[in-house]
């Protein structure tokens, strides 16, 4: 329960001091002291260097799809072996190298080839349609088809 000004004062003036909470630099130092105990030692535990390599990886961003190998494996499209901590992607048999995946065409990709096999097949030239124009004049003038 908190305290009044009045009774804070009464027991300043008896000798206690009021509880107060840690700080934030405090609270730390008790956290080392409790990890020390835990580990034996004295010292508090230094910083390893694979946590540095371990936030280096975080940082660079993997291609969308892609994962860190967990455990190393075999890719099955090319049945070479990757470590862990390799970028794998998820093909049709299971997971493997980036590269063995088929690379899937941009829907840009997919409308150019569709309009390329209709010029192809002949379907859009507009000289194989007779015309119904007649030369030098209006097409309100024109005469039926062929």
């Amino acid at each position: 329960m908190g305290q009044t000004p009045a009774q804070k004062a009464a027991k300043a003036a008896r000798g206690q001091q009021p509880k107060q909470r840690p700080g934030k630099a405090q609270r730390a130092a008790a956290k080392q002291a409790q990890a020390a105990k835990k580990t034996g030692g004295g010292k508090p535990a230094a910083k390893k260097p694979a946590a540095k390599k371990a936030a280096a990886k975080k940082t660079v961003p993997l291609p969308r799809g892609a994962v860190r190998a967990a455990r190393p494996g075999t890719c099955p499209a090319c049945f070479k072996d990757y470590d862990k901590g390799t970028v794998i992607t998820k093909l049709s048999d299971g997971w493997g190298h980036r590269a063995c995946a088929p690379r899937k065409p941009s829907a840009a990709e997919l409308a150019f080839a569709r309009n390329k096999a209709r010029i192809e097949s002949g379907e859009t030239f507009r000289s194989q349609k007779p015309s119904d124009w007649r030369l030098a004049s209006s097409p309100s003038s024109s005469r039926p088809a062929r």
